[in-house]
């Protein structure tokens, strides 16, 4: 009974087809959450360090050099989970187990969520640096255009991560449908007759109908 219908995916062993799965809307989630962190993951690394008039590079979030390792982080991180839940969602039909089943469901829920206020937080924390470097610090027009994109793309990844959290909910809620269990068995597994009965009673009912029947129904 393990893995039968259980949290959202078929029965173990069923066959996955790759179009079908590439078409679900968590699949196009994850996708998109994976792009949106190699983009704030590049920009900060690529472009996020400027040269202030010395050989000394100074992070372009108002020379905060926590702004920067922190959208590093957020994004490697994020970038990652996201390659581990896609190998995940692709093998989940595979795991036989029920209790695994809902480890890894339960896993998932509490990543994203956790990644979804992250992102958040990097967000705002990205902006408001922003917000407060001048021209006058910072040679703005070299890392500019990397700096909005890591916050805009940090905003996007709100968006996504905050989808994938709730699937993932849905799908725990779903919890195990026991309809393809019970069909399974009903569909002609069943005995058509019941067995004849072992039991004294059951001898001694046989034996009365039988006299019955020789009696002409007396």
């Amino acid at each position: 009974m393990d893995g039968v219908g259980s949290f959202g995916a078929g029965r173990t062993g069923s066959t996955i087809d790759p179009i079908a799965f590439a078409k679900q809307p968590q699949t196009i989630l994850r996708v998109l959450s994976w792009i949106f962190s190699l983009v704030v993951f590049a920009s900060i690394v690529n472009e996020g360090y400027v040269n202030a008039g010395s050989e000394r590079l100074h992070c372009v979030f108002n020379k905060n050099a926590d702004a920067c390792n922190y959208g590093v982080l957020v994004g490697l991180v994020g970038l990652l989970a996201c390659s581990f839940f896609f190998l995940l969602d692709f093998k989940f039909s595979s795991i036989s187990s029920v209790k695994d089943r809902k480890k890894a469901v339960m896993l998932e829920v509490g990543f994203s969520g956790f990644w979804t206020f992250l992102y958040f937080v990097s967000f705002c924390f990205l902006a408001n640096q922003w917000s407060q470097t001048t021209a006058d610090e910072l040679p703005l027009n070299q890392g500019a255009d990397a700096a909005r994109a890591a916050i805009a793309f940090s905003f996007f990844s709100i968006l996504t991560w905050a989808g994938l959290t709730l699937r993932a909910v849905q799908k725990y809620l779903l919890g195990t449908d026991m309809t393809l269990f019970t069909s399974e068995h009903m569909d002609g597994s069943a005995p058509a007759q019941p067995y004849p009965s072992n039991s004294p009673g059951g001898t001694t009912t046989t034996r009365h109908h039988r006299r019955r029947w020789r009696g002409g129904g007396r």
